[in-house]
């Protein structure tokens, strides 16, 4: 399977990291050429999107800017990590709330928003991970970062957990979103729960466990991913043979890219993006390419 390129969509249990996530795909693929896009956190589960051998190259090219979640605020209690995983630095009743209040609250939260990441995100200062150094003991103040929240939905409320699903931008803290709730309505909050759902083309329902996976190792071939993910374009052989050594095509793709490019047989050979009149390549995947 050493050779085999694709996608493998993950439903990431919970107490685990994301590399140890790699490393247990890594062996049932029997390839170290194994990555991944967008890291949960160990308490998060849900979709985490794995390339294999020439698929780690197209992750970075895949639209994976939008994510869904599904989450659990607990209000009343603020914690040092802003989730449950951290110490409780303080209390406050949240009898007072109503329903509206918090659909109130939380609507200042949707659309395009100025979020201060939680001080143990994976966003490095000065070469270290905040997470790292929140936990040596050292204050972290991160600056904040423009995303865009698209909707936030309530999906039940009991007693002080508000359970919402979330649709946002790459980049999106619900653990910010948490802290800025609780802290919004006075109560301080965090996060109990949190399961992605959703992340670009890919949700929990094209996800497998690491069990099946352990049963029947399942991949999405190179070629159907593409497919997927992209506009996509059949060549003819001419076409194809420069494609391979990633020439410049006097090609209209009828849009700026990136565009998909397959051979006759159906192999994905590269992403080309539109570069006046003509077509370039943004990256050739052709296993025999010179790239």
């Amino acid at each position: 399977m050493t050779e085999s390129s694709g996608l493998v969509v993950v439903d990431k249990p919970g107490g685990v990291t994301s590399h140890d996530v790699v490393a247990r795909v890594r062996r049932l693929a029997g390839t170290r050429k194994v990555g991944h896009a967008g890291t949960l956190d160990p308490m998060a589960t849900g979709v985490l999107v794995l390339g294999l051998n020439r698929a780690t190259r197209l992750l970075g090219h895949l639209m994976l800017t939008e994510k869904k979640y599904d989450a659990t605020i607990r209000l009343g209690a603020s914690t040092t990590t802003d989730d449950a995983e951290g110490d409780v630095v303080a209390t406050a009743p949240t009898d007072h709330l109503s329903e509206d209040d918090i659909l109130a609250g939380l609507s200042q939260f949707v659309g395009e928003i100025e979020q201060v990441p939680s001080s143990v995100s994976a966003i490095k200062v000065d070469g270290k991970r905040a997470y790292d150094r929140v936990r040596a003991g050292e204050q972290v103040e991160l600056k904040p970062r423009r995303v865009s929240v698209a909707s936030i939905e309530v999906r039940d409320i009991v007693g002080a957990d508000v359970c919402v699903s979330v649709q946002c931008s790459s980049g999106t803290y619900i653990r910010a979103i948490a802290r800025d709730l609780g802290e919004r309505l006075g109560t301080g909050g965090h996060l109990t729960a949190l399961r992605r759902t959703a992340v670009g083309a890919f949700d929990v329902a094209s996800a497998h466990t690491l069990d099946e996976l352990e049963a029947s190792f399942t991949f999405l071939p190179i070629a159907e991913a593409a497919r997927a993910s992209f506009p996509a374009r059949d060549l003819d052989e001419e076409l194809t043979a420069d494609v391979r050594v990633g020439r410049k095509l006097a090609l209209d793709l009828g849009l700026d890219g990136p565009v998909a490019l397959f051979a006759p047989d159906g192999e994905f050979l590269a992403l080309y993006a539109r570069d006046g009149e003509i077509a370039r390549a943004v990256a050739v995947f052709a296993p025999d390419s010179r790239q």
